[in-house]
Protein backbone atom coordinates (compact mmCIF):
# COMPACT_ATOMS: atom_id res chain seq x y z
CA UNK A 1 0.00 0.00 0.00
CA UNK A 2 1.45 3.34 -0.96
CA UNK A 3 0.52 6.93 -0.75
CA UNK A 4 1.68 10.28 -1.72
CA UNK A 5 0.63 14.26 -1.54
CA UNK A 6 -1.06 16.52 -4.41
CA UNK A 7 2.44 17.17 -5.49
CA UNK A 8 4.48 13.75 -4.64
CA UNK A 9 6.67 15.35 -2.55
CA UNK A 10 6.11 13.45 0.57
CA UNK A 11 5.36 9.75 0.06
CA UNK A 12 4.85 6.69 2.46
CA UNK A 13 4.33 2.92 2.06
CA UNK A 14 3.26 0.83 3.99
CA UNK A 15 3.15 -3.31 4.33
CA UNK A 16 1.02 -3.81 7.33
CA UNK A 17 -2.03 -4.91 8.10
CA UNK A 18 -4.96 -2.30 8.35
CA UNK A 19 -6.17 -2.38 11.74
CA UNK A 20 -9.25 -0.36 11.22
CA UNK A 21 -10.87 1.84 8.11
CA UNK A 22 -13.49 4.36 8.79
CA UNK A 23 -14.87 7.85 8.25
CA UNK A 24 -14.46 11.21 10.74
CA UNK A 25 -16.50 13.23 11.68
CA UNK A 26 -15.19 15.23 14.32
CA UNK A 27 -14.43 19.24 14.13
CA UNK A 28 -10.50 18.78 14.04
CA UNK A 29 -10.35 16.52 10.91
CA UNK A 30 -12.72 18.39 9.41
CA UNK A 31 -10.91 21.68 9.66
CA UNK A 32 -7.61 20.17 9.17
CA UNK A 33 -8.99 18.41 5.62
CA UNK A 34 -11.55 21.46 4.94
CA UNK A 35 -13.80 18.74 4.23
CA UNK A 36 -17.40 17.56 5.68
CA UNK A 37 -15.56 14.12 6.15
CA UNK A 38 -13.07 12.64 6.23
CA UNK A 39 -11.82 8.97 5.51
CA UNK A 40 -8.88 7.51 7.28
CA UNK A 41 -7.47 3.69 8.63
CA UNK A 42 -4.94 2.71 11.03
CA UNK A 43 -1.52 1.16 10.51
CA UNK A 44 0.38 -0.24 13.03
CA UNK A 45 3.76 1.75 13.86
CA UNK A 46 6.86 -0.89 12.38
CA UNK A 47 4.65 -1.33 9.03
CA UNK A 48 4.89 1.92 7.70
CA UNK A 49 7.67 4.69 6.53
CA UNK A 50 8.37 7.60 5.07
CA UNK A 51 9.62 6.71 1.35
CA UNK A 52 9.89 10.53 0.15
CA UNK A 53 10.36 13.93 1.82
CA UNK A 54 9.49 14.12 5.32
CA UNK A 55 6.52 15.92 6.34
CA UNK A 56 5.77 18.98 8.09
CA UNK A 57 3.99 18.54 11.15
CA UNK A 58 1.48 20.61 13.41
CA UNK A 59 1.03 19.47 16.98
CA UNK A 60 -1.84 20.13 19.04
CA UNK A 61 -2.98 18.95 22.38
CA UNK A 62 -2.74 15.16 21.91
CA UNK A 63 -2.63 14.99 17.83
CA UNK A 64 0.16 15.18 15.60
CA UNK A 65 -1.03 16.29 11.76
CA UNK A 66 1.48 15.27 9.32
CA UNK A 67 1.17 17.25 5.88
CA UNK A 68 3.38 18.54 2.69
CA UNK A 69 5.43 21.77 3.24
CA UNK A 70 5.62 22.28 -0.16
CA UNK A 71 1.33 21.96 -1.49
CA UNK A 72 -0.40 21.86 2.29
CA UNK A 73 -2.05 18.37 1.60
CA UNK A 74 -2.58 16.10 4.56
CA UNK A 75 -0.99 13.06 4.97
CA UNK A 76 -1.41 11.42 8.32
CA UNK A 77 -2.23 11.89 11.97
CA UNK A 78 -0.78 10.32 15.54
CA UNK A 79 -2.01 11.01 18.53
CA UNK A 80 -0.96 9.74 22.33
CA UNK A 81 -4.97 8.47 22.00
CA UNK A 82 -3.60 5.64 19.55
CA UNK A 83 0.68 5.19 20.51
CA UNK A 84 0.92 2.17 18.46
CA UNK A 85 -0.44 3.11 15.09
CA UNK A 86 -0.36 6.34 12.64
CA UNK A 87 -3.87 6.91 10.45
CA UNK A 88 -3.16 8.04 6.73
CA UNK A 89 -6.22 10.14 4.82
CA UNK A 90 -7.24 7.31 2.08
CA UNK A 91 -7.72 9.75 -0.35
CA UNK A 92 -3.96 10.24 -0.11
CA UNK A 93 -3.84 6.04 -1.43
CA UNK A 94 -2.37 5.71 -4.71
CA UNK A 95 -5.49 3.88 -5.54
CA UNK A 96 -7.56 5.18 -3.26
CA UNK A 97 -10.43 2.19 -4.73
CA UNK A 98 -8.50 0.18 -2.43
CA UNK A 99 -9.70 1.92 0.28
CA UNK A 100 -12.63 -0.16 2.17
CA UNK A 101 -14.67 2.03 5.06
CA UNK A 102 -16.53 -0.27 7.65
CA UNK A 103 -17.25 2.22 10.23
CA UNK A 104 -18.37 6.36 10.98
CA UNK A 105 -16.30 7.73 14.17
CA UNK A 106 -17.48 11.06 16.12
CA UNK A 107 -20.97 10.12 14.55
CA UNK A 108 -22.25 12.93 17.27
CA UNK A 109 -20.24 15.44 14.85
CA UNK A 110 -21.60 14.92 11.70
CA UNK A 111 -23.21 17.95 9.85
CA UNK A 112 -26.88 17.35 9.33
CA UNK A 113 -26.80 18.83 5.27
CA UNK A 114 -24.45 15.56 4.72
CA UNK A 115 -26.74 13.17 3.61
CA UNK A 116 -25.33 9.33 4.53
CA UNK A 117 -27.30 6.48 3.70
CA UNK A 118 -25.20 3.19 4.50
CA UNK A 119 -25.32 0.74 6.85
CA UNK A 120 -21.72 0.73 8.56
CA UNK A 121 -21.55 0.83 12.22
CA UNK A 122 -21.46 4.36 13.82
CA UNK A 123 -19.58 5.21 16.84
CA UNK A 124 -20.18 8.14 18.78
CA UNK A 125 -16.70 8.89 19.68
CA UNK A 126 -13.18 7.03 18.13
CA UNK A 127 -13.38 4.28 20.81
CA UNK A 128 -13.71 0.59 19.77
CA UNK A 129 -12.34 0.84 16.64
CA UNK A 130 -10.53 -2.13 16.24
Amino acid sequence: MKGHCLCGAVTWAADGPVNWAGFCHCESCRRNCAAPVTAFFGIPHGAWGWTGGAPKQFERDHATRYFCGACGTPVAYASTRFPDEIHFYAAGLDDPQDFTPTAHFHYSERLNWLGLHDDLKKHEGNSDVS
